[in-house]
C-alpha cells in the first residue's frame, strides 16, 4: 500500500468520524457528554484539515475550479424550483 492510498484511507475515515461526533452531538441530551463530543468533534475537524493540506501538498488531492456560470446556473435552477 501507497503513501497516497492510505492518506485517502485516513481521510475518509476522519470524514465518517465526523459524522458519528456531529450526530452524537446534536442527539445528547448531557451537557458533560455533549462537551466531551464537541472537544472529539473539534480534534477530528483539524485532523482532517491537517490530512487535507498535507495532501494537497503532494498533489493527492486536488481542487477544480467550477466556473462562475455554472454557479449561478445551478442556484437559479434552485431558487426556481
Amino acid at each position: 500500500m501507497n503513501d497516497k492510498l492510505l492518506m485517502e484511507n485516513y481521510l475518509l475515515l476522519l470524514k465518517s468520524t465526523v459524522e458519528v461526533y456531529v450526530h452524537g452531538t446534536l442527539e445528547s441530551s448531557n451537557e458533560d457528554v455533549r462537551s466531551l463530543l464537541k472537544g472529539n468533534l473539534n480534534e477530528i475537524l483539524t485532523s482532517q484539515a491537517n490530512t487535507y493540506d498535507e495532501m494537497t501538498k503532494y498533489g493527492w488531492y486536488s481542487i477544480n475550479n467550477v466556473n462562475s456560470n455554472l454557479i449561478n446556473d445551478t442556484l437559479n435552477k434552485v431558487q426556481n424550483n
